[in-house]
């Protein structure tokens, strides 16, 4: 491929089973991820992980902290700064239950994954190094799901951060995927004292880099990601500060980004709304298992 972008093998088939209406599609599961920033002398640089090349799913592709929404986090009330959870419920079209857990969820896989924790003992503070043997126990818990992030937050009694989150955008994966996700994509800074590492056994490789590099590596086909990743990319791009980028937020456009995909002139036309770049048109008389062009 001329580029980075990833596809599973098995997309053609199931699209055109979701065409014929034999592929009945699974109802998305909620989701958060997060582009987590720092600033540097040559500008703001984004945190991402590389997935193990053993990952059934989007192997060796590059992608941000994240993960799924932990129910558990819809029940309990957990104390919060920033943000009401009504104003959070508004922003996301969501309930305010919801809004909580998904709001948790980004905060709980930026720590499950990179180590950085956006909770602190009071409003505008943060926790400072988390890299001790109890801080190592409480996150295996929560990636073990043997506590839920809300319960963590009480045991320790921190108060959950959402003013140092920015809702950026949202992605719902395709009808014809097996696994589906509602992903809200949130921003965030790499808080003062604190610092990532690879907390990850689903990535094999971390990196600080520049959006602007990442995106020409990945236009070059040396990095690999999904399209999400690579648009989002190009979209922090502009900014010359963290700071910056989290002021945008509250402007973005929130309306779910949704893979469409139809039949025309003989083959199945592959589309991103919005997104033109993703465009793939597939033949329809493509063998089971072929991938897209």
């Amino acid at each position: 491929m001329a580029n980075g972008q990833w596809f599973p093998q098995d997309w053609p088939e199931r699209i055109r089973a979701l065409a014929d209406g034999t592929l009945t599609p699974v109802v998305p599961k909620r989701a958060a991820t997060v582009m987590l920033l720092k600033d540097t002398d040559v500008g703001p640089v984004v945190h991402m992980l590389r997935r193990r090349a053993s990952m059934a799913f989007a192997g060796g592709a590059y992608a941000y902290p994240g993960g799924g929404v932990d129910p558990r986090d819809d029940e309990h009330h957990v104390r919060w700064a920033g943000p009401t959870r009504a104003w959070w419920a508004e922003r996301l079209g969501v309930d305010e239950r919801e809004a909580q857990a998904i709001v948790c969820a980004a905060v709980r896989e930026t720590y499950e994954e990179a180590g950085v924790l956006l909770a602190g003992p009071a409003a505008g503070s943060v926790v400072g190094d988390t890299t001790g043997e109890d801080w190592e126990a409480d996150r295996a818990a929560l990636v073990a799901r043997d506590v839920s992030f809300a319960e963590f937050l009480d045991r320790r009694g921190l108060v959950l951060r959402s003013d140092l989150l920015g809702a950026w955008t949202r992605w719902t994966t395709p009808e014809f995927e097996p696994r589906r996700y509602d992903t809200w994509f949130f921003v965030a800074a790499l808080p003062p004292g604190q610092r990532t590492r690879n907390a990850s056994t689903e990535a094999d490789r971390t990196v600080w880099i520049r959006p602007a590099d990442a995106a020409a590596l990945y236009d070059k086909g040396e990095l690999t990601m999904m399209p999400p990743t690579i648009a989002t990319l190009r979209q922090l791009a502009p900014w010359a500060t963290a700071a910056d980028a989290l002021a945008e937020a509250p402007e973005r456009d929130l309306t779910p980004v949704l893979a469409q995909a139809r039949l025309q002139d003989g083959e199945i036309l592959l589309t991103w709304p919005g997104h033109d770049e993703f465009t793939k048109h597939i033949p329809t008389d493509l063998p089971t298992g072929g991938a897209p062009e």
